[in-house]
């Protein structure tokens, strides 16, 4: 049997549908059973709760042999290393006692790079990958770039301004996949019981691009010009704590992002078992303009 957590986030429902294709059963923690669709609760067995509560967690691994890990978003948190470690350690001791046999997890792209000073949450999420792989189990740990999805956040501005915004230099060309690639790499990686040991696995879309390639292909796909304008680390913390998230955890992200301009997301060699098939051409096609035009047919 397959545990599945975050069943209702992004790469979580994802990999919840793809698992239920192949007919294995399946077992998920959800905190609002409200958000699940009828169809998987009809179809999973369902824990309702945090799956970072040590009982709830070490029932849900009963009779488990592989499990999809994601720590969900702590924008609150005191630390980016708490809202990681804190939150995976009952699940550690879980898996090591209940005899999980295979976990795999959402982490960053850093491992063993040899990057330079704190990568904030990218750094929290490698500690994450150590304290996993400590328990015994083996561990596929997803190694990910920016996600082609993020830019779903910047919909309104670049619906009605024609712009979108971030602190990474234009012309600077990195990784970036899209999360439904994401769940098919953890969905291969649930189904097969042959591996072991302790490995990343990088998922890096198919091509490394720029902002300005970027907003160069939103442009093309919506039919409108789109531009790209930088912003400072600074204005960008602020605008983090403009939406609510702690001090600590804005500087988290801040902080990854600085990685991010130093090279972090580069150092991992592309590989053809790294790219992922999902363009940005495709994604944009895809998702962003038929959500594009959701937002437009709200207004009329």
């Amino acid at each position: 049997m397959i545990l599945i957590t975050t069943p209702t986030g992004n790469i979580g429902s994802q990999v919840v549908e793809q698992v239920l294709a192949s007919n294995q059963p399946i077992r998920i923690i959800a905190r609002d059973l409200t958000r699940l669709p009828m169809h998987v609760r009809d179809r999973a067995q369902v824990l309702e709760g945090e799956h970072n509560n040590s009982a709830l967690i070490h029932r849900a691994c009963e009779g488990i042999d592989s499990v999809f890990w994601l720590v969900p978003p702590s924008p609150k948190a005191s630390n980016a290393e708490s809202a990681y470690l804190d939150f995976t350690r009952p699940a550690c001791e879980a898996f090591n006692v209940q005899g999980v046999k295979r976990v795999v997890g959402v982490s960053a792209l850093g491992r063993g790079s040899g990057h330079e000073g704190n990568a904030g949450l990218a750094t929290a999420a490698l500690a994450m990958d150590a304290l996993i792989a400590q328990s015994g189990v083996a561990y596929r740990a997803l190694l990910m770039p920016s996600f082609m999805d993020n830019m779903l956040r910047q919909l309104s501005p670049i619906n009605s301004l024609g712009k979108f915004f971030s602190p990474l230099p234009g012309d600077a060309k990195y990784p970036t996949c899209a999360t439904r690639d994401i769940a098919s790499k953890a969905t291969e990686l649930l189904l097969d019981p042959s591996w072991s040991g302790v490995a990343g696995v990088p998922v890096m879309g198919p091509e490394d691009l720029s902002l300005t390639d970027m907003a160069r292909t939103l442009s093309q796909v919506l039919g409108k010009t789109v531009t790209f304008q930088q912003t400072t680390l600074e204005g960008f913390r602020a605008q983090l704590l403009g939406q609510g998230m702690s001090g600590a955890m804005a500087q988290g992200v801040v902080d990854m992002y600085a990685a991010k301009m130093r090279g972090l997301d580069n150092k991992e060699p592309r590989t053809p078992a790294a790219s992922t098939p999902t363009s940005f051409h495709q994604w944009c096609e895809e998702v962003m303009k038929p959500a594009i035009a959701a937002i437009n047919r709200s207004v009329f």
